[in-house]
């Protein structure tokens, strides 16, 4: 296995950052849940996904892998708030985690996704390393959340633990999960 080239993304990834957010998060439950229509699903998903991307490129913590074809979009501790302004569901579901997320200093793992096309490889595994050694050297906890409850396990494997669960919505269940 060849090892990836991990960069700091530009504006010039953002194609391809968004193509692989939407391509990955397809059967996604919370993308599923911000965007329940088939109908519509691509281009509300590719809204988001632009969106988040945007609001943090500038600051130099969205790592990409072999040019996008992995993505980690980081909050480091110094992040001013997003200039992202959610509607409809997803509105709903930030609000409910905004309101159990612990506020101290962190690292916040916002979005990791790796295109279908290249999963196997660990490019997403990758592209998370350079926050986490941040986080590390900073001596701050790295925080996220997923709503798909297989990847509890995978984030498990990286050292990551579990600190709350609720549900949005009466329907999407989601895990915060804090690595020291």
């Amino acid at each position: 296995m060849t090892t990836p080239l991990i960069e700091v993304a530009t504006p010039a990834h953002r194609a391809a950052v968004v193509a692989t957010v939407v391509a990955a998060f397809a059967a996604d439950p919370a993308f599923r849940f911000f965007c329940p229509d088939d109908s519509t699903f691509q281009r509300e998903a590719e809204a988001i996904a632009g969106g988040l991307f945007d609001a943090r490129v500038g600051h130099g913590t969205v790592w990409v892998a072999d040019g996008g074809a992995a993505v980690a979009m980081w909050d480091g501790p110094d992040a001013p708030p997003s200039s992202h302004e959610p509607t409809g569901r997803f509105a709903v579901y930030e609000r409910a985690v905004a309101a159990v997320m612990p506020t101290h200093p962190r690292w916040y793992l916002g979005v990791l996704a790796c295109h279908p096309a290249h999963r196997g490889r660990r490019l997403a595994r990758a592209a998370m390393v350079p926050a986490l050694e941040r986080a590390a050297a900073d001596g701050l906890p790295a925080l996220l959340e997923t709503s798909n409850p297989g990847n509890v396990e995978v984030y498990r494997r990286v050292g990551f633990d579990v600190i709350e669960h609720l549900t949005v919505g009466d329907e999407l269940p989601v895990w915060i999960m804090r690595r020291p």
